[in-house]
């Protein structure tokens, strides 16, 4: 059974291709026990996924009084999915804390997974203590964002979606352009840093964290950019949206 010495809050992150959860020490952003992937069903409707979470749930022996927080790849509007891309066109509208505390029996928080990483970082790893405007951008098949102000996340912007020189910001500079069109990380680099310069103008940012899987070569191309503000790579690689998620369930608040 999960120690509960130290506040617990379970943190669920859902993909397209699986669905991990693990118990979430509160003091520290660390696991209580060993994560835990459940393939997503290949039909991934709402129902099937709820299955899902409460199978991933039942597997720990958590106390009753445990929160459950869900990071879901799609914005939410106070936990109801505005529009889906990568999981089953169901669910749109389908009002995420409610299924979800159906199935598992428990409090449920719901947030898109940019921003559940954005708040792991904040509270646990590279942002930790940084107060102010805070940005992390998530660099992989697109561009994911999150924006945080002395700590409050602020929900569901959507900066890969800029339009930089009549371009969709993410189709030009997310790690899949780089990886479609050959790019070197100096040309990718030019793109990076037409990109972070237009967010920096427009929120003037005090520090922007890289996330993504691309985040663990950040001196290739990291040290290439000229911002105003500081730019760190992330720390909690792909803890961070279970981490977060798990953090904003303690508080209760669904986005």
């Amino acid at each position: 059974m999960v120690e509960a010495a130290q506040p617990v809050a379970f943190g669920i992150d859902i993909g397209g291709s699986g669905i991990k959860g693990a118990p979430v020490d509160l003091a520290t952003g660390e696991f209580a026990d060993e994560r835990r992937r459940i393939p997503t069903p290949e039909r991934s409707t709402p129902d099937a996924v709820a299955g899902v979470l409460a199978e991933l749930v039942d597997s720990f022996e958590l106390p009753p009084h445990v929160p459950v927080g869900v990071a879901f790849p799609a914005p939410m509007d106070h936990g109801v999915v505005r529009f889906i891309a990568n999981l089953h066109k169901s669910w749109k509208g389908v009002d995420l804390p409610a299924l979800a505390s159906e199935a598992t029996g428990r409090q449920v928080t719901a947030v898109n997974d940019a921003d559940a990483a954005g708040v792991g970082e904040q509270r646990y790893g590279a942002a930790q203590g940084r107060d102010g405007v805070v940005l992390m951008v998530t660099l992989g098949t697109g561009i994911g964002s999150a924006l945080l102000v002395d700590g409050v996340l602020v929900p569901n912007t959507e900066l890969g979606h800029l339009e930089i020189d009549g371009h969709d910001a993410e189709s030009r500079a997310a790690e899949s352009a780089r990886e479609r069109h050959d790019l070197s990380w100096h040309q990718w680099a030019e793109r990076l840093q037409r990109y972070f310069e237009t967010v920096e103008m427009l929120l003037a940012p005090e520090l922007i964290v890289v996330g993504g899987g691309v985040s663990k070569h950040h001196e290739k191309f990291l040290p290439l950019l000229n911002l105003r503000a500081p730019i760190i790579p992330a720390t909690l690689r792909n803890r961070a949206g279970i981490v977060g998620a798990a953090a904003l369930a303690a508080s209760g608040r669904d986005h």
